[in-house]
Order: C-alpha cells, then sequence, then structure tokens
C-alpha cells in the first residue's frame, strides 16, 4: 500500500513532505500575501507562522510542500484522517499569489485525490468558509458537473467518493443544497 505522507508527483505539480527544513521558504512565500491570513482559521502570516507551523507540524496529519517544476509554489494537508471510516479531508491549502487562477489548484487536488483513493480512502472531504469568495470558487468549479477527474461529488461540505466505492448518482443534477448554493453564486 501507497504510504498516505509519501512525496507525489501530478500533472506538473508535486508534494514532498512538509518537514522543519521548510520553516524558513514556507514563511517567505506566506509572506506574499499578508491580508489573506485574516481569513484563514491558522495564521500563517509574519506575525503567526512559526506558532502556527510548530502547532501544523505536530498534528497528525500528512503535511506537504506543494512545487511546480522546482519552484516552491505553496502547501497542503491531508488531516482529519480517520482509517476505520476511510475518510480524510484536504486542507490546510496556501499557494502564492502567481500560483491562484492558473489551474494549479486543480492540478494538485487531482494529484491528492489520486493518492487519497489509491491509499483505500472512500471520501474526501472539503470545507470552504464562503467568506472565501476565491477559495469557494475554486472548489466549486473543482466539483463541477459533479466530478473532479475519476472522482464523484456527493454530499457538502465538499466530498468526493471513490468511483469504484461510490453509490450511484443522485436522479437530479444536484441535490437541494448544492442547487441552493449554486444560486446564490
Amino acid at each position: 500500500m501507497i504510504n498516505l505522507g509519501a512525496p507525489m508527483t501530478g500533472d506538473g505539480v508535486r508534494a514532498e513532505a512538509w518537514t522543519e527544513a521548510w520553516r524558513e521558504p514556507l514563511k517567505a512565500a506566506c509572506a506574499e500575501d499578508l491580508d489573506i491570513w485574516s481569513i484563514y482559521a491558522t495564521n500563517f502570516g509574519p506575525e503567526g507562522f512559526d506558532e502556527s507551523f510548530d502547532k501544523v507540524i505536530a498534528l497528525p496529519w500528512a503535511r506537504f510542500v506543494l512545487f511546480e517544476g522546482d519552484e516552491l509554489a505553496g502547501m497542503s494537508c491531508f488531516l482529519h484522517i480517520d482509517e476505520a471510516r476511510s475518510v480524510l479531508e484536504i486542507g490546510n491549502t496556501y499557494y502564492r499569489p502567481k500560483y491562484r487562477g492558473t489551474g494549479y489548484n486543480r492540478r494538485v487536488k487531482d494529484m491528492m485525490l489520486q493518492r487519497a483513493f489509491d491509499c483505500g480512502f472512500r471520501r474526501v472531504e472539503f470545507r470552504v468558509e464562503r467568506a472565501r469568495g476565491i477559495s469557494f470558487l475554486a472548489e466549486r468549479l473543482l466539483g463541477r458537473h459533479g466530478t473532479v477527474g475519476t472522482a464523484l461529488l456527493v454530499s457538502l461540505p465538499w466530498a468526493f467518493c471513490s468511483p469504484q466505492r461510490a453509490p450511484a448518482p443522485h436522479p437530479t443534477p444536484l441535490p437541494p443544497a448544492r442547487r441552493s448554493l449554486s444560486s446564490r453564486t
């Protein structure tokens, strides 16, 4: 079985284990957008970076530093890993400003979803605050038409199931909660 936290590669993207060695490079990357940290649950801005880094590195998450080619592009994690239920969440994601709106998020999420399913997880969740408009839009686009790559969107918060273990698609295009959210954006 593949190790959930092992390095991985995708379509022009790669992820390496987030270790202490990445403290200073991540600190510099996170300092590129000072305003964004007011809407994140965890402050990786200059004033909160070291405390947040120490907190996250101590958690039982699979943490990654993300790259496009050889350039550091951001960070993301598999968190709330529940092996007994085969469920985990992808979150604690930050991309440097130059990678936002470029399709980078889609390629990273495809890579991470594939890893989760290859490791036997049957459900992957995303939690996005509506106040984080760009993130909300990115995750909404990721789940457009109910699919992403080989995954099936099945419920809110954003959740994807392995197609081998996914329930039958709902007979309506979007569940009422999704239709309601879609009509408000």
